[in-house]
């Protein structure tokens, strides 16, 4: 069986773990530790970071879009795959990220955290003016570009949860609180103790 190496508050597997759950595709969970990898997951991706998806038929997959991407490849039945702006997602991985990283970690990069903040609300603007026109990013049902920025905004409203909600960008707090409510969310954010050798397999979407 397909399983994935997973650590719950870490934005990169919240939309690992978002893809696979809608694409009904069955999966062991198996939640870590950052400060305590098991060698199994190390074994499979060196590089220690999460999350990791090992395939049915041994293929490893160590990037979070790219499993994204194998997931509802796999199986797509709310179609996210066309609500997938690529150029959008790499800017907020890429620029925005590197804000947000400055923001919430400013003392570990020596970083002025204010210049970061104004810096990622700005970059939030643009999707302030993309939600002008739909209730998501690329139309009005909730797509890849959705599921694979929100956990990061997500991050950045709550280094500062007061700040936020009080930038203008009500859209983007809408979007962000709507997300965050939805059962697909609740769902992916379920608590399970970290995985030990041995340990019973937690299988998600097991009916499937």
């Amino acid at each position: 069986m397909t399983l994935l190496y997973s650590f719950r508050r870490c934005p990169y597997a919240m939309r690992a773990r978002l893809a696979l759950l809608a694409s009904g595709e069955p999966f062991e969970l198996r939640e870590i530790m950052l400060r305590d990898k098991p060698a199994a997951m190390l074994a499979a991706s060196p590089k220690g970071t999460v999350p990791v998806l090992v395939c049915a038929d041994g293929r490893v997959i160590d990037e979070s879009l790219e499993i994204m991407l194998w997931a509802l490849g796999r199986a797509d039945p709310e179609r996210w795959l066309a609500g997938y702006d690529a150029a959008l997602v790499e800017t907020f991985d890429t620029q925005f990220k590197h804000h947000l990283d400055r923001y919430k970690y400013a003392e570990r990069h020596g970083a002025d955290p204010i210049v970061h903040r104004d810096a990622g609300v700005a970059m939030l603007g643009l999707l302030e003016a993309r939600l002008s026109d739909s209730a998501n990013l690329c139309g009005a049902q909730r797509g890849l570009s959705d599921m694979a920025i929100f956990p990061f905004v997500r991050q950045f409203a709550a280094v500062d949860p007061d700040g936020f909600a009080a930038q203008p960008i009500a859209r983007v707090q809408a979007w962000l609180a709507r997300h965050v409510a939805s059962p697909l969310f609740e769902q992916a954010m379920q608590r399970f103790a970290p995985w030990a050798p041995g340990d019973p397999p937690i299988v998600l979407n097991a009916s499937a």
